[in-house]
């Protein structure tokens, strides 16, 4: 017979922990705990604690943030299982000096950083610039799409969420009459069945109960182009987002990053996918913690910053200009003025070519347009469009809807009529169409072509790299406190690859 070796339960061994050697010169764990001790102030955290006299010892706020940034940079978002590391892994040991704080105040401790998170998150990126990690002339600027916790099927305007409120009242009224009439002709012969029937519709008016309430403390969103914004009875700072792998309801968790390494100057979360109000809010926010570690008020003066073309816009462009910045944002069109691009589209099948403006005929005498059908196109008013203004011309509803060459002349079955707009002049600096020339020449597409190697590395650090694929928290100013946790972490992973270590032990706050 084989022979294996013996497995003894009752026997008992002694294993000895030096929570100071679990803790390893040039590891993470040696980083946190070297900053956290060292470089970043937490006066301001333990003012919230009001046990001088009476009340039972707390854990120290040095301690908790040692606990939430290792985990954070494990991928360990949930406070019962940052809890559990506590009592079973010895680096989480080591960094609490064998204390194990319970879930409850972890998360609360989570919540006390709202006020103090940037406050920390400069003293880290104080560090890189004492340690001469910051570039200083080129920066990117990009959001990362998230989901949160929260649904979007709780999403919708007021009226959509008034008429599914309806629907549920209605759903119940429909089950009470099917049970009734279930009663009346079988009787109460099978109970679970009875019992089912109750709890779907206690669950039922519970819906409706959630969404009435929601009615009626809450107002409607602001109005946008496109009518009124969704609200979200679950969170409702939340939005929907449309992303590559679909709509999803979320924050976008923007970052603006130094070129020389990738360092994040500014981080913050947002419930609001268009990321063209999001640019001036995170420019002046670089500003400040630029001038709070010392950096200057003027740090970004003749800076240049690339963003994608979701930040593209009139008022982003003008902000930009007036602020001094050296700004590369390209227009959705720019690939197709790009000559590099010009065989993309190689493979997709190929989309009808519309009637342009040069297509149509102006007759100066009538001051009207022939369109390539022979249909007038007639003046109708003068109109101001944005940064310019100009004469509108339209055709006739009747021309247009029995025109043969249609599909070659409007983009949607939905369009009317055909209508032009000539420009006459502009009443400012058109800072779009400088933009355009910047983009298009080569210095232009050389300096964009940068962004991607600035900023995307930092999201794929967070998101994969860390697993940070959600957001767990609920409100945007407890979902910001996550984001610029993760950004701290990419900016300390920062500190250990390019920093000097021994610079970092002699610095003194």
């Amino acid at each position: 017979m084989p022979r294996f070796k013996q497995s003894d339960r009752d026997q008992g061994v002694m294993i000895p922990i030096n929570y100071e050697k679990q803790i390893i010169p040039g590891t993470f764990e040696h980083a946190i705990d070297y900053i956290v001790e060292n470089k970043i102030n937490t006066e301001a955290l333990e003012a919230n604690y009001k046990n001088d006299e009476t009340g039972a010892s707390a854990y120290s706020p040095k301690t908790l943030l040692k606990i939430v940034l290792f985990a954070y940079s494990r991928g360990i978002i949930s406070s019962r299982k940052i809890e559990q590391a506590c009592r079973e892994n010895t680096v989480f040991m080591a960094l609490s000096c064998g204390h194990a704080p319970d879930f409850t105040t972890i998360a609360g401790f989570i919540r006390l950083l709202k006020d103090e998170i940037k406050i920390i998150f400069r003293d880290v990126l104080l560090i890189c610039g004492e340690l001469d990690l910051l570039g200083g002339t080129e920066f990117a600027l990009d959001g990362c799409k998230m989901s949160s916790n929260a649904s979007k099927e709780w999403s919708g305007t007021f009226a959509n969420l008034r008429k599914k409120k309806e629907k549920l009242e209605e759903t119940v009224t429909y089950l009470l009459k099917k049970h009734r009439e279930t009663d009346r002709k079988d009787g109460a012969k099978d109970g679970r069945e009875t019992e089912r029937r109750k709890k779907q519709i206690e669950m039922i008016e519970k819906k409706a109960a959630k969404i009435e309430k929601f009615l009626s403390e809450n107002k409607p969103k602001p109005k946008s182009r496109r009518g009124e914004r969704q609200s979200n009875i679950t969170d409702n700072e939340s939005a929907k987002m449309k992303t590559s792998h679909g709509v999803i309801q979320g924050y976008n968790g923007m970052v603006i990053s130094d070129s020389k390494n990738q360092v994040i100057i500014e981080a913050e979360a947002f419930g609001s996918g268009q990321e063209q109000e999001l640019l001036k809010p995170m420019i002046e926010g670089a500003k400040q913690n630029a001038e709070a570690i010392g950096l200057g008020e003027g740090y970004l003066d003749g800076k240049t910053v690339i963003a994608d073309t979701g930040s593209f816009c009139e008022e982003n462009l003008e902000y930009l200009s007036n602020e001094n910045i050296d700004g590369y944002i390209p227009d959705q069109q720019f690939r197709k003025r790009d000559p590099r691009f010009a065989q993309r589209d190689r493979h997709r099948p190929a989309k009808k070519a519309l009637y342009t403006k040069e297509d149509f005929i102006y007759r100066e005498e009538t001051n009207d347009f022939i369109c390539p059908e022979g249909n007038i196109l007639e003046f109708k008013l003068n109109q101001t469009f944005n940064n310019t203004s100009g004469r509108v011309y339209r055709a006739k509803q009747a021309n247009c809807s029995k025109c043969t060459q249609r599909n070659k002349c409007v983009c949607s079955d939905n369009t009317r009529q055909r209508s032009l707009y000539v420009i006459e002049k502009y009443f400012n600096r058109n800072y779009s169409e400088e933009m355009k020339k910047k983009i298009d020449t080569s210095e232009g597409r050389d300096i964009y072509s940068r962004r991607m190697g600035i900023v995307e590395p930092v999201f794929g650090n967070i998101r994969n790299a860390k697993g940070f694929n959600r957001f767990t928290l609920r409100t945007r100013a407890k979902v910001n406190i996550q984001w610029v946790l993760f950004c701290m972490i990419h900016n300390i992973e920062k500190i250990i690859k390019y920093g000097n270590h021994e610079k970092l032990s002699v610095l003194v706050r």
